[in-house]
């Protein structure tokens, strides 16, 4: 069995429970036999190239334990994509530090970043394990029931968008609209969670607008019309990544990342909620408000939930388990096993089913027309939802003359 040291990173975008797997491997890492040092990269795979490591094993047991309860990313993130020219330096890195064990938490393109140093690796004759540690708000990840960083974030969007409805209903003499954007490249699993801020027929949102149909401008405007006359106000949730039919992004954004993703929201320079809110104002002649989540919805700590914090930390423990036995190229997954009572346990899927696809949700999770969820969707989502709030409404108790 191979014996030596670990690295684990992270990478992406931020999530409240990203620091929750942090800590899951760094406890399991101290107490393994095989693992000797656990080094931390400062900055993902940039970290690894640059040397830039944090000794984790000399961390006190304070900042481990507290970081199960902090926010971002406590390594430090990156986004930078590994070429073939890389592997090299990456390797020399690896041997210099007698890094037998590397880890990664983030999405489908780290699971890439993971899979491709782990077979070049294999390749050289150098024996390392690798294996992923699924996160990312998205939940877009194949293998996995949902992914640690979804439920929170989920919740934090359905708190806003239950919220921004109830301001909306009640100023509607003044604004009739909002058009609220979630994250969500390519699959709508962000935006879709917020239909279980609706508990009466009127709340909010009326209409859900994801990736995973093609976007009809005029089919749209129709939606929202009906519900204008139908409540008098219209609540429209989108997901940042809505496509036309001939693949141009709504939001008309033309900024790529370094994997060639296109750019959304405040860092593409566009956005399809205000796009959205264009297309409303300009066909009804109406005032409204369009609100837009970036990262500082993703992290929210003071929204992240107790079963999010605690499978985020058990997919860190999981990982240095598989790690043990030597079983390279997985990345940890979770797996439904009831609804209710909810109850999950922990598997694996290789590598090259996740890397780089991203999962959409299934045709099953919407209703007939495209623009809100399906009762289907709303069992998948209850056990992963928040507790909301107990809002009110004043009683139809008008004065009479």
């Amino acid at each position: 069995m191979v014996k030596g040291n670990a690295v684990i990173g992270q990478s992406g975008g931020p999530t409240s429970v990203i620091n929750s797997s942090l800590a899951g491997v760094i406890t399991a890492a101290k107490a393994s036999r095989v693992i000797s040092g656990i080094y931390g990269l400062n900055y993902g795979i940039e970290g690894l190239m640059n040397e830039w490591f944090f000794d984790l094993g000399a961390q006190p047991e304070r900042v481990i334990a507290g970081l199960r309860h902090t926010p971002s990313s406590a390594l430090g993130s990156s986004r930078h994509k590994v070429k073939e020219e890389n592997m090299p330096q990456i390797l020399n890195v690896l041997k210099k530090y007698d890094i037998r064990f590397f880890f990664l938490i983030g999405g489908n393109d780290t699971m890439d970043t993971i899979n491709r140093v782990e077979a070049y690796c294999r390749k050289q004759g150098y024996e390392l394990v690798g294996v992923g540690i699924p996160k990312t708000v998205d939940n877009d990840l194949f293998g996995t029931d949902h992914t640690p960083g979804f439920a929170s974030a989920a919740w934090s969007n359905t708190l806003s968008v239950m919220q921004a409805g109830f301001l909306a209903r009640d100023m509607k003499k003044v604004d009739q609209f909002v058009v609220y954007q979630t994250i969500g490249r390519d699959a709508g699993w962000l935006a879709a969670a917020t239909a279980m801020a609706k508990r009466e027929e009127d709340d909010a949102p009326h209409l859900i607008y994801t990736p995973e149909h093609h976007f009809i401008t005029e089919k749209f405007l129709d939606d929202v019309g009906q519900t204008l006359k139908r409540y008098g106000w219209v609540s429209v949730v989108c997901g940042e990544g809505l496509k036309f039919a001939d693949g141009t992004p709504v939001s008309a954004s033309v900024v790529k990342d370094k994997f060639s993703n296109t750019e959304f929201g405040a860092m593409g320079g566009a956005s399809v909620g205000l796009n959205l809110h264009r297309m409303i104002t300009s066909k009804f002649g109406l005032r409204g408000e369009f609100q837009i989540t970036e990262s500082l919805i993703m992290s929210d700590f003071v929204r992240a939930l107790p079963v999010d914090l605690e499978e985020a930390y058990q997919c860190g423990l999981r990982a240095v388990d598989l790690a043990e036995k030597g079983e390279s190229g997985y990345m940890v997954t979770i797996l439904r096993s009831s609804d209710n009572p909810y109850s999950v346990t922990y598997g694996k899927v290789p590598l090259n089913d996740v890397a780089v696809a991203a999962r959409p949700m299934p045709e099953e999770y919407f209703n007939r027309d495209g623009n809100f969820v399906s009762e289907a969707f709303i069992k998948y989502m209850k056990p992963l939802a928040g507790e909301l709030p107990d809002f009110v409404r004043l009683e139809k108790t008008m004065v009479k003359r």
